[in-house]
This record gives C-alpha cells, structure tokens and sequence, in this order.
C-alpha cells in the first residue's frame, strides 16, 4: 500500500523517530491489509495521498500544493490557547471552524504524501498532533452545539478531520484516534438521520456522505457496528429502503436519483452538477475502501452505481465541465465553476473504474479520458493554482492526477462525441450535443425551482430558471467559468424575456405558477421544449419555445404581456468575449459599432461565436460593453465567499426591444452556433415557422418533419390536439409528450386519423406512436 511506500521513503533519524513512535500502541494502519479495519483505513488514505506513481505532471503538482501547505504550517500556531491561525479566530459556532480543519488537512495530507514538501517532516508531524488537540478542545467535541449550519458538524467537519486522521493514523493511539473520532460519533453515529433533528430523514449526498463517514470511522476506531450501519445507510436498511440512494424514483421533483436519469436534491432543485457528483463520490470511496473485505457491496449494488456515470452526469459535461443548468446555487462559488466540478466528477468516475471489469471498465474509463482530452481550459493533469482546478473535492488532489496516469498508460480510446437530444422530464432539464456544439436550457416551473439562493449563494440568480438557453462552443471551453457570473448583466441572460426595472428580492428556491414546461424528443438530433412563462411577481407572462436541430436552435416568443410599466427585452445574446475580447460583429453585411440601434435585421454574425437570423421584424439593440464584478459580489457564504478582486469582462449583447406594457408581443430568431458568416446567409430562408401564438408556436424541419408546442386544445398544418402538449410528426410516427406532467391522456389527429396518446405518469416522457 502506499502508506509503506510512504515510510520506505523516510531515511535515517526520521525513520528511527517513527519506529520510536509507533512502538506505543497503536492501531498500525500501514501494516498489510489482511484486517479489513485496516483495510478500508489503508484505501482512504489512498485517496488522500495517491499511489506514488511518479510523473512530471505529479512532481509539478505536488510542488505547488506544497506552495500552499507549507504557507498554513508556516502560519499556524500551537502555542498557548490561541487560534491557530490568526485569522481563524476561534470560538462557539465558529464560521472558521471548516476553514481550520481545510487547512489542517492540507498539512496532513502533504506531511503524508511521498515526495511532498512536508513529507515525513517530525516537527510537522508535532504540530498536526497538536492542532487536532487544540481544535478538539475548543471547536469539535461531544459537548459542543451545533451553532449555524449543520452541514458543518455533521459533514463538512468530518470528512476533513477523518482525511486528516487516516493520513496520520499510524502516528496516534487507539485512545487519540477514538478522542478525536468522538464528536463524529455524537454527529454521524446514525448516519439515517440529522443529528440535530432526528425527525429529518437523510437523503441524496447528504445520506451517502454520512454512510462513508460512518463506516471509515468505525474503522478507525474498531466500531464494526457504525461501520454496517454506515454500509446499511446506503439503501436505507432502517427505514426499509425508502430513503436508498440507490433506489430510481419514478416521479417529477424529490431528493435522489429518477427513472430518467435526473438528479435533485433539496426537493426541486436539478443537481447533478453537485450534490450529485458528490454523492457518486462518497459512493465511489465507498466501493474502493470497502472492496476485497466482508464490507464490500454486492455486485448487484455496484454495477448500479457504476451505470450512474453514463445516464446522469455524462449528458451534462462539455469540455470536461458540467454544464451550467445542472449546478444550482453553486454557479457563483468561484472555487466551483463548471471545471472544477467536472474535474470531480473524472476523479470519481476513475476512482470507480479501477474497480469495474469487462466492458463497464471500458466505458468509465473512456468517458473520463473523454473529458480529460477535451478540458484544455482547464487541464485536468495540471494544479498551478491548488484551490482552482485541483481534480479531485478538496484542496490537496494529487491522487486525481495519478489515477488518470494509470488509466491513460493503458492507451484507453476516449468516448466518441455521439450526437444526443435528451429531455429530463423528472427534473425539468434538456440537453442538446452535435459534433460541433452542445446547449441547455435552465427554466423554472410549479415543480422544479427558478434558482436556489440560500447560505448567502447566488446572490444574481433572479433569472436563471427564466429560460436561460446556454450554448457551449469548442473555441470557448471556458465561457462559463471565466468570471461569468460576477460580470454578466444578470437581466440579460440569453432566452430570457425580463423587464428593466429592478429584480426585487431574492427568494431560497422559488417555484414558478405554471406547470407547463417541457418538451419532445424527435431524434438524437431533433426536439422540441417549451415553457409557459411567468415572471416571479407574475407581472409578465410570455409563451416560449425552443427548436433544436443539428444546424441551430429556432427561438419562438408569443403572448408577451406585461403590466408593470417597464420596459421588455428578450435577450438574443450575451456573450462573455473575455478580457478585452475582440469580434467584429456584422448586421446584414454590415460593420455594428458598440452601442446601435438595428432596424429589423434579416440576420446578425459575431466573430468566433456564430450567426442569428431574425425571423420576423424585430427592432435589435446590439451594445458591446465591459463589465466589472467581484466573487464576493454573486457568494457571501462563510465557507465559499468569493473574493472582492474586481474582474472585467467584455460582453457582447443582442437584445429585442418590445417596449413598455407590451400586449401580446412576439418574437422569432434563429442562433447558429458556430456558423460561418456565407452559412448564416444561407439560412436565412430555411427557417419554416408554421405558428406562433400563444396557443402553439410550430417549425417545419427541412424533411417536412413538424416540431409544435401547443399550449393548449388546438391546430397547426395537419395536427390537432385535444389539449396540451408537445408534438413532432414525422412521415409514419408521431412522438407526443405532456409538458404539464397533469394530463393521462391527450387526442391527437394526424391526417384525418386521431390516436388516443397515453401519458399518465410519463412525467414529461416522450411517447411514440407509429402512424402506419
């Protein structure tokens, strides 16, 4: 095991004091595994300091996170009763107190990582000892309260602790190690339920986070009982399965993995691009420290979480990062953008693959080398700066970089680029991939929220469920993790209908009035999804559709109403440029300055982004600007506040004027993502748009295929419908869905022919029906 390695390596009177130590009775974590206590021990610290698997990319980032290890040893104090750190002050409930154990873990990590900066090192093996005492005396122990967030007591604070314990395990007493392990016991002792309100039930990341907790804990402190409970928490043995993190809800909304692949945690919140991810990595340790011992999963249980990776995380990544729509409040932490979970997501999806066999190794494999090929804005072998971009959850990562090495020697083919058009109806999601572009949509409804603003994160989130249509580009990997949330003009996000005046407050997990949300999937490059939309103080209400197709997304508004008095925009584009971007952006062939006014533009190009044809009169104000914003300014959380170092970004924006108290306003353009400026040109009249009313907007593919949203009971060309839904009609099939989720069942006429479509519990489902 590495930890030998680790001890090989120490020469001379380092060695002698070691030998010195462990010669008091302790638990010889390091010794060959046969015990399965030492076992699962022994596999979590590999997951904190790796294998020892030598590479330049290693040695570089060990040399960085040494940088910042060695900075916390040289700042921390031991002496007296003060704070270790002086600006970590201590004290009952302390905002500080995960920060402490971050950096103690930092410490530990680096003092027990081979060819590290602090490796070995007797003095800061001293100073651990006597940071975990301190820390123990004053801010965790079993006679403190939970003060503030829970999650810090009863998760956060034990798993830096416990990498903190594992790392320098062989280097305590049996005494020491159940010392310090004690207030995870009073926290994490049954990890079913929260400890500071045993009536809530845990679920999702939360529930599989405590289920690790509880079971490397009991190793560490011989507990073979918290260690089954912990193992028996996974599919919720005590409350008969009803809370198993495993189990595929079969329903819209509610904590856990669907039967469609979606993820939500906090009830309405789509999460895969989080607390999903961290669920999968508790699961993945829990795997890979349990295996080979009379812990381990059945193979029924793992082959399950294996095929989590495929069905609800991979849609959402684009260029080794998870795609906004799916992150929720955390798209304004600025140590977590779209990268650095994604980043998280490979580490566990290679962690995972060192377990699997067959085929299912093949595939894991393949995805992650997929996204460590394609995440060159963010290289995932790479840690210059070690609280950005570090793979792996926390701060000291190396074993990320290991794993992928051992992975990629074996000269593993990354997954292909397949095209797909994907609709999540359980968690109110979509997810379009060609081979040259992908986008998403984030949109809000009666059972998925607009945002999440809570724990002071956020804090711009007003219309991110409003129909934000997110496009992810080749030559813009970094789009989204570039600073974007502090500078974009939250009113303007790009397919939103928004009025100018001042948002209003934020609320924790807004749901919108309307259940209308959803769409159809024609083929994995064709689909429809529309959304009956209502502003947050339901002033403005707008009927919107989006049309996906290979070539480019078709963008329908209708029955824009609004009776606040302030102004009305659709926002075409939003397009973060970067620092001092350049582009030249033509308007029907000609040059457009920074701020202009363009009347009814037929099409628009912007340099390395794309083109956009206007499909009916539309007055189009194009304003290219820098903005300037700090992290602090969208996350005050204690733990994730950004910093206030201003950004400056160039944006350029696209926007549709309807005016103020608009009646019944419309809209129709076309984005084409990376088209050239003749491609754009050309397309001009192959736009077919069939109707656009608020009671169904349709498009007419070049196939003659028919793509419509109806709002309601109606007609378009040759297609009736008895109520609402989503609808594409093909030559000898018909695919239909309920995008309201409330309806069993919808009549369609198609050609003189009416078919009875069953939807009860479909939940936004597609259904397809042969018409020959």
């Amino acid at each position: 095991m590495p930890v030998n390695r680790r001890t090989a390596l120490r020469g001379g009177a380092i060695a002698a004091a070691s030998a010195a130590l462990v010669a008091t009775a302790r638990p010889a974590f390091a010794a060959p595994a046969a015990d399965p206590l030492k076992k699962i021990v022994a596999g979590y610290r590999e997951l904190q300091t790796g294998i020892n698997r030598p590479s330049p990319e290693r040695t570089a980032a060990l040399k960085n996170l040494g940088r910042v290890a060695k900075s916390y040893y040289d700042g921390m104090s031991v002496s007296g009763n003060g704070p270790l750190w002086t600006d970590l002050p201590l004290g009952p409930g302390s905002d500080y107190t995960t920060s402490m154990y971050a950096r103690l873990r930092a410490i530990a990590v680096d003092w027990g990582t081979p060819g590290s900066t602090l490796s070995g090192d007797p003095k800061v093996l001293d100073g651990i000892k006597k940071a975990l005492e301190l820390i123990y005396a004053s801010q965790y122990n079993p006679r403190v309260g939970e003060i503030g967030n829970w999650y810090t007591y009863e998760i956060g604070v034990p798993y830096y602790l416990l990498h903190t314990l594992v790392t320098v395990a062989d280097q305590l007493t049996a005494d020491e190690l159940a010392r310090y392990v004690s207030p995870i016991k009073r926290f994490v002792g049954n990890p079913n339920l929260r400890a500071n309100n045993p009536k809530v039930v845990e679920t999702g990341a939360n529930r599989a986070d405590k289920a690790l907790i509880s079971i490397v804990s009991g190793a560490l402190t011989g507990d073979t009982a918290w260690i089954r409970t912990g193992i028996d928490a996974i599919t919720d043995v005590a409350g008969g399965g009803a809370a198993s993190v495993l189990a595929k809800l079969d329903r819209a909304a509610g904590d856990g993995f669907h039967a469609d692949g979606s993820f939500i945690q906090h009830d309405t919140i789509p999460y895969p691009g989080h607390y999903g991810i961290v669920l999968l990595t508790a699961l993945a340790g829990t795997i890979h420290v349990t295996e080979g011992t009379e812990y381990a999963l059945p193979d029924e249980l793992t082959q399950k979480v294996y095929a989590l990776v495929g069905d609800t995380f991979a849609p959402f990544v684009y260029a080794g990062a998870l795609m906004e729509p799916v992150r929720g409040r955390m798209l304004s932490r600025q140590g977590e953008t779209g990268h650095d979970i994604g980043h998280q997501l490979t580490v566990a999806t290679l962690v995972l693959a060192r377990s699997a066999t067959g085929t299912v190794k093949t595939e894991l494999s393949g995805l992650a080398a997929k996204w460590i090929k394609e995440g060159t804005y963010a290289p995932f072998l790479e840690i210059p700066d070690p609280e950005r971009f570090a793979p792996g959850p926390d701060l000291v990562a190396t074993p990320g970089i290991e794993f992928a090495q051992e992975m990629l020697a074996g000269r593993v083919r990354p997954a292909p680029i397949v095209a797909t058009h994907r609709i999540f109806g359980q968690q109110d999601r979509m997810v379009h991939v060609t081979e040259g572009w992908s986008a998403s949509l984030g949109v809000g409804s009666t059972r998925i929220s607009r945002y999440e603003s809570i724990n002071g994160m956020n804090l711009h989130g007003w219309h991110v469920g409003d129909g934000v249509l997110y496009l992810f580009l080749p030559n813009a990997k970094g789009h989204y993790s570039d600073a974007y949330w502090p500078t974009v003009d939250p009113a303007l996000l790009p397919g939103t209908t928004a009025k100018a005046g001042p948002p209003g407050p934020l609320a924790a997990t807004p749901l919108t009035t309307k259940a209308h949300v959803g769409g159809v999937r024609w083929d994995a490059r064709h689909g429809a999804y529309a959304m009956d939309f209502v502003s947050e103080d339901g002033s403005l209400t707008a009927k919107k559709s989006w049309f996906f197709t290979p070539a480019g997304i078709v963008c329908l508004g209708a029955g824009i109403t609004d009776t606040s008095g302030q102004a009305v925009r659709t926002t075409i584009e939003n397009r973060n440029l970067g620092e001092n971007g350049r582009g030249t952006l033509l308007a029907d062939a000609r040059v457009v300055g920074d701020s202009s006014t363009l009347h009814r533009p037929r099409w628009l190009h912007l340099d390395h982004v794309g083109g956009y044809v206007l499909l009916d009169n539309a007055e189009v104000t194009a304003l290219r600007e820098d903005r300037t914003g700090g992290w602090r300014d969208v996350d005050t959380g204690a733990n994730t506040k950004g910093t206030t170092t201003p950004n400056t970004r160039r944006y350029q924006k696209l926007v549709i004027e309807h005016g103020a108290k608009p009646v019944d306003a419309k809209y129709a353009y076309a984005v084409l993502p990376g088209a050239s400026v003749a491609g754009t040109v050309a397309s001009v009249l192959a736009w077919r748009v069939r109707a656009n009313t608020r009671a169904v907007q349709a498009l007419r593919l070049w196939d003659n295929t028919l793509l419509a949203n109806f709002y309601s009971a109606g007609t378009v060309d040759e297609v009736s419908v008895s109520g609402p839904a989503s609808v594409a009609l093909g030559r000898d099939s018909l695919a239909v869905s309920d995008p309201t989720q409330l309806q069993d069942s919808v009549r369609v006429t198609v050609r003189r022919r009416t078919v009875e479509v069953p939807l009860k519990d479909t939940f936004g489902a597609t259904t397809v029906v042969s018409l020959r």
